[in-house]
């Protein structure tokens, strides 16, 4: 339950951050924030479940496609949901987005290992 927590606000802390970008990502403020990351973290833990094998061989199969197409879908799920969560271009923008999130949250997620803060 805590990893899912700190997971929660790593990814509100991502959108924030990628709504301070030219990407077409509007997040009114960080409670906004903090529910769309509850949903996108809800989201990716559904595909957690799935085996580690399964994951990997869909992703080496379709280089990267599914997961790419995966998180696309969360994210524009997570702007239709949350009120105040808003992709300004639609497609464009949640693909942008979703991009922005993976690369944000893996430079996030990077430093907190280092610091010590999350386990590997």
């Amino acid at each position: 339950m805590l990893g899912f927590l700190i997971s929660v606000v790593v990814i509100a802390i991502s959108l924030l951050i990628i709504s301070k970008l030219p990407l077409g990502v509007d997040v009114d403020n960080p409670w906004v924030a903090l529910i769309a990351g509850a949903i996108i973290g809800a989201f990716n833990g559904i595909w957690g479940l799935f085996p580690g094998w399964f994951r990997t061989a869909n992703a080496l199969l379709s280089l990267g496609l599914i997961p790419l197409i995966g998180s696309i879908i969360v994210f524009g799920l997570a702007a239709w949901l949350v009120e105040g969560f808003r992709l300004r271009w639609g497609i464009g923008s949640a693909i942008l987005g979703a991009i922005a999130l993976s690369i944000v949250n893996s430079i996030l997620f990077f430093i907190l290992r280092q610091t010590g803060l999350v386990a590997i």
